[in-house]
């Protein structure tokens, strides 16, 4: 009977490990019926390898990247989640802090644990905790604003853009949720940043602030949703001056069909021999002598 218990136990920490991503903590194999005795003979049987204090990789010393994750969070304890760059990279959104896997505890965190950056969270509410490949993480939402306390501007702009390429979450999904997260670090950047590059205008307001700033450099009177080129244009400053403007409200959310789209628009315009110039609705609005001068500089050209 004890044997046929013993198999038993083996059998159930077996099917855990391998949901686990290749380990099983300490109190879990206590949690299953295994004694003291029983979980140092299967460390000198080779059957369980110490990863780290409390807890153990099953049948081999080898991990993958995310058996790696689910030890550190396992050590540190039932309410620990990979967080920050190291919850990015579970994502595929950012590069990982080389050496250092990043964890929040939903309570009193350990201060020092090797090769862990373990940060104590009491006020990481549940809903912002899921998992993802059965290991617990950050939510896409609370990630990003995390990342926003760490990367630069580049490296969070491409995080963005990943983590819309890749499904995790879109802008305009982002930039909803980040109304509940006023006040915590990271999210008045992050607002900054999607606000910048989703920001849209009506068409009449779009004419009401570009149309000034054509007549201050001495462009004509643009045609406006005209057709150049088999193509629907935003501004078209007449056929013998063969400049076409286009202004975009959204510079993350396209699909693989409105980019090639884009292409072929740009190279149509490019074969007729026109220039294209393309503007942001953050820059028609918000950076108005920008825009003025690119229009002047090129309008000086096309003369």
């Amino acid at each position: 009977m004890a044997s046929s218990n013993s198999e038993a136990q083996s059998r159930a920490a077996w099917r855990l490990a391998r949901r686990q991503h290749g380990v099983i903590a300490r109190r879990q194999l206590e949690a299953l019926g295994f004694t003291r005795s029983a979980i140092a003979h299967r460390r000198r049987t080779g059957r369980l390898h110490l990863v780290t204090r409390g807890v153990y990789s099953v049948g081999t010393r080898y991990l993958s990247p995310k058996g790696r994750w689910m030890a550190a969070v396992l050590a540190c304890g039932a309410d620990a989640c990979l967080s920050h760059r190291s919850a990015g990279a579970l994502y595929g959104i950012c590069e990982e802090r080389y050496g250092v896997i990043e964890i929040s505890v939903r309570g009193t965190a350990e201060p020092r644990r090797e090769g862990l950056k373990v940060r104590s969270r009491p006020s990481l509410p549940s809903q912002d905790v899921g998992a993802l490949d059965r290991i617990p993480i950050t939510s896409p939402a609370q990630t990003m604003v995390d990342l926003s306390t760490d990367l630069p501007d580049k490296l969070l702009a491409r995080a963005v853009n990943e983590a819309d390429k890749l499904d995790v979450i879109d802008p305009e999904t982002l930039r909803c949720e980040l109304d509940a997260y006023a006040g915590i670090p990271g999210a008045k950047r992050l607002v900054t940043l999607l606000d910048k590059d989703t920001f849209v205008l009506t068409q009449e307001e779009l004419e009401r602030l570009f149309l000034p700033l054509a007549r201050e450099v001495g462009l004509p009177l643009p045609l406006t949703g005209e057709t150049a080129n088999g193509y629907e244009v935003d501004f078209f400053f007449w056929p013998e001056l063969k400049l076409v403007v286009e202004t975009d409200g959204l510079r993350y959310h396209r699909t693989p069909s409105a980019q090639a789209r884009d292409l072929q628009r740009d190279q149509a315009h490019t074969a007729a021999g026109y220039a294209r110039l393309r503007f942001s609705h953050w820059q028609v609005k918000y950076e108005p002598a920008y825009v003025r001068g690119i229009l002047e500089a090129t309008a000086d050209r096309l003369r």
